[in-house]
């Protein structure tokens, strides 16, 4: 396997873009907590112009989009570069996907104010904001100096592989986001919700305490499995805080700041636990193979050796 060993503002410049993609999601969290997905009814000007007056909803539905725009920049940015520099086909690949993605994602946001917020429509929108952040993270990731070709792979010796686990945490945690936005959207109730978080819950745990009874957690996955613990952890709390602020202020003429902030750290967090649970996928196929393959190999150079 070859490893692009390129410039590391190559990797800084991908870090970047990942910040600011998370920001975006805050943005973006604002503009729906706030009710302020109307705020400007025409696209892409506001209003006409290109720089409308900043008050009241208009700061949210149009700063977000000025982040995005920005977004948008620097993911066409590190796709070209990469496609200049990187000599990882696959890596080129998921950086033309990350601006694929962010190209769609500023279509699908134009589409939700012209057709006034359909809900399928929001509801994708949201999702693949998630999407495009992971791609973002995992170009932080195989860009990284860590990420590089190494003869010390791990046997993984459990059922199922820890990789396998990885990937089905990260796909719960996608699912409960899902929900998440079909319940900001009120196509679904709190109970989808809740057990959706459950199923989360119960992934984090299945892969951490696997990473730990395998005698993993010295690699660097055993540090995102920590991450990925802890960003649950105050998840969980925050989602309380969320519900709890919403029940207390449902009777408020518009939206509240606690209800406002509990509700955007919580979609937050969410992104994040979603980024460690990617990371930590592509760690373990990264370092861990199954035994049988390793004794394949281990035999296959015994063979070779005169």
């Amino acid at each position: 396997m070859s490893t692009g060993t390129g410039s590391p503002w190559l990797h800084r410049f991908a870090v970047g873009t990942a910040v600011s993609t998370w920001l975006l999601l805050v943005a973006g969290a604002l503009v729906t907590s706030n009710e302020a997905g109307l705020a400007v009814p025409d696209w892409p000007l506001s209003y006409g112009s290109w720089m409308p007056p900043m008050v009241g909803g208009i700061l949210y539905e149009h700063g977000h989009r000025l982040i995005a725009a920005f977004v948008g920049l620097l993911a066409t940015i590190l796709a070209l570069w990469l496609w200049r520099q990187e000599p990882r086909r696959w890596v080129c690949h998921l950086g033309l996907a990350a601006f694929l993605a962010v190209v769609t994602q500023g279509v699908l946001g134009g589409i939700t104010v012209l057709f006034l917020l359909p809900t399928p429509v929001s509801v994708g929108h949201a999702c693949l904001a998630q999407l495009f952040f992971c791609t973002t993270v995992s170009l932080a990731l195989v860009t990284s100096p860590g990420w590089k070709p190494s003869a010390a792979l791990f046997d993984d010796t459990g059922t199922p592989r820890l990789s396998s686990l990885a990937l089905l945490t990260s796909a719960a945690t996608f699912l409960q986001l899902l929900l998440g936005a079909l319940l900001r959207h009120g196509a679904v109730g709190i109970t989808a919700h809740l057990m959706g978080g459950v199923a989360v819950v119960a992934c984090v745990g299945w892969v951490v305490t696997s990473v730990y009874r395998r005698a993993l957690a010295a690699l660097p996955l055993g540090r995102t499995a920590r991450w990925l613990l802890g960003l649950l952890m105050t998840q969980l709390a925050l989602g309380g805080a969320a519900y709890w602020s919403r029940l207390a202020t449902r009777n408020a003429s518009q939206p509240e700041p606690v209800m406002v902030a509990f509700t955007v750290l919580h979609l937050a967090v969410g992104a994040l636990v979603l980024a460690a649970g990617v990371v930590l996928t592509f760690q373990s196929y990264r370092w861990l193979k199954p035994i049988s393959t390793a004794r394949d190999f281990s035999s296959l150079a015994q063979k070779a050796t005169p």
